[in-house]
């Protein structure tokens, strides 16, 4: 098993969506890649560690492209039972002892799969990644916490800040942001949106369930601009 600070998994998500920029400054680091976003590693020149999927979304030319240029390629039906980001996630748990796995190219697309991704740490096969995983758009960075106390770092250009518990939730409690929360439970998910930091760091705590962070902002009209 390999030691690394960061592995991080592209999937086959809106490639709009998808933050360039930070991508190629990682290129360099350890990647897996599933499905499409394998073929869109390799078209950019960054060849992963990993390829896998059932590849029903590449092309043949596509498809020879990826064998060609990643060692270690696997092969899935598309019935299968784990989706192609969970079987990316399986790999990367696999393969690697990791401080922080960060998964591009997982959110904006199907709604289907934007819920799966979101839930995908709750299920005890991934439930040892649940706080080492971000996930990463142009406009959204959402990471999962397990009770307790916790100190946030606002991210440059992120507006808002949001906390959704996914399970039921006890003693949730936003110390210091715009909008406080104090000691609040309960039996169903919640989003608490559009909230904001006050400072450069802020700081919330619970003590029972599992919640989702996201810092994020607006980028649709932005977006719209650029496919004019």
């Amino acid at each position: 098993m390999k030691e690394v600070s960061t592995v991080n998994l592209m999937v086959g998500g809106p490639q709009q969506l998808i933050p360039w920029q930070e991508v190629d400054r990682k290129a360099n680091q350890p990647w897996v890649a599933v499905d499409y976003g394998a073929v869109r590693l390799v078209e950019r020149g960054i060849i992963p560690q990993y390829a896998l999927g059932d590849f029903d979304s590449s092309t043949d030319k596509q498809r020879q492209a990826v064998k060609e240029a990643v060692g270690n390629i696997q092969q899935f039906p598309p019935e299968k039972d784990y989706t192609d980001t969970q079987l990316g996630l399986l790999t990367v748990q696999r393969h690697y002892q990791y401080d922080q796995v960060c998964l591009y190219g997982a959110t904006g697309g199907r709604l289907d799969h934007l819920l799966a991704n979101l839930f995908l740490p709750l299920a005890p096969a991934f439930r040892q990644s649940l706080p080492k995983l971000v996930m990463r758009d142009c406009g959204n960075t959402v990471r999962f916490f397990l009770p307790g106390s916790y100190c946030l770092t606002r991210e440059a250009g992120m507006k808002y800040l949001a906390f959704v518990n996914l399970t039921a939730v006890e003693g949730l409690t936003l110390v210091d942001e715009k909008y406080p929360l104090d000691n609040w439970n309960c039996s169903y998910p919640v989003s608490w949106t559009s909230n904001e930091f006050n400072g450069e760091e802020n700081h919330f705590l619970f003590k029972s369930g599992i919640v989702a962070v996201i810092q994020c902002r607006d980028v649709f009209s932005t977006l719209s601009r650029k496919n004019t």
